[in-house]
């Protein structure tokens, strides 16, 4: 008994020694570990405490930006109101002073917002690292600038105002926005076409609201056997009672081709687009002279071929030509 309880007592001893040991190692591992990261933690112990300590002052940061952000409402509003109403003022110079204002109080509102969030930062800084960077930033964004440059020459210039109707590089629809960087059309059939700055601004323009009064023309077409000067009264009549057609510039009727099947006569007048459509004053206009040609009895040829024999040919014989064939 007395040897049993000696030897429990001995394996008990061993343990707590094996234990102890064991603590012993684990506890300098830890320690080892801890100093191998040290310098690790500490980086990271300093970085989130810094961040706790620039909390208010991005707070702040974030206020400073959103009250530009405001301004720069104001400013719109105010150049709008100031503006608008003056008979003097073009239209794209609003849009010159909203966009170009806006941009520039929402960037030094920026700047001051990084100088408060950021400790050591000044804006001298920033244009020293876009100086370094220049050159490859001019290349990555040539196209942007250029487009750039060009919407604010556009807007300058003024070659065409929002609501005009512009053709450029056959593509034709009403300016429904003069932006930076693109000119944004809506075709006749609703479609929405958006053309770089830069492709508008180098390409030859025609602006077919540029003037008031717009021409509108057809040609038809009238037999050989008819009377060209009855026809062209009768034109003249109609476009002298039709209360859209201007009667300066005065319309004419001219007799402009011989053609294969017909006398052509070119029709020209000239309304006004603020009163009236040019579509349908010509979809009118040839309505009415299709109906006077039909009452007059004025042929409207389609082509024609005519086949003219001599008087001394004999006709083909039907019955020979079926001999023939069977």
């Amino acid at each position: 008994m007395a040897d049993e309880q000696k030897s429990l007592t001995d394996v008990a001893k061993n343990t707590g020694e094996l234990l102890q040991e064991a603590g012993t190692k684990t506890t300098q591992t830890v320690l080892a570990h801890t100093e191998k990261y040290h310098d690790a933690y500490t980086t990271i112990d300093k970085i989130v405490d810094s961040f706790w300590e620039r909390v208010p002052y991005i707070c702040i940061a974030i206020i400073v930006f959103v009250i530009f952000w405001l301004l720069t409402k104001l400013f719109k509003f105010f150049v709008r109101k100031t503006l608008e109403n003056r008979s003097y003022t073009r239209q794209n110079l609003v849009l010159v002073l909203n966009r170009v204002g806006s941009t520039a109080i929402l960037f030094f509102g920026f700047l001051i917002a990084l100088v408060i969030s950021i400790p050591g930062f000044t804006p001298g800084q920033l244009m020293s690292a876009l100086g370094i960077g220049s050159v490859a930033i001019g290349f990555a964004f040539k196209d942007i600038f250029q487009n750039l440059l060009s919407g604010i020459l556009i807007l300058l210039s003024e070659p065409f105002r929002i609501g005009d109707s512009i053709v450029v590089n056959s593509l034709e629809g009403t300016v429904e926005d003069i932006q930076i960087r693109a000119t944004f059309l809506r075709s006749p059939d609703g479609r929405r076409i958006v053309i770089p700055n830069a492709t508008v601004y180098t390409s030859a323009l025609t602006v077919n609201t540029a003037y008031q009064q717009r021409r509108c023309e057809f040609v038809v077409g009238i037999g050989y056997d008819d009377d060209e000067q009855k026809a062209k009264q009768i034109i003249l009549d109609i476009l002298n009672n039709d209360r859209n057609v201007l009667s300066q510039p005065a319309f004419s009727v001219n007799v402009t081709a011989l053609a294969d099947f017909s006398v052509n006569l070119t029709v020209r007048w000239w309304v006004d687009t603020t009163e009236t459509d040019m579509s349908s004053s010509t979809s009118t206009i040839q309505a009415q002279v299709k109906q006077a040609f039909n009452a007059n009895d004025i042929n409207i040829p389609y082509p024609i071929q005519e086949l003219k024999m001599a008087a001394n040919q004999p006709l083909l014989n039907p019955e020979a030509s079926t001999k023939e064939t069977t």
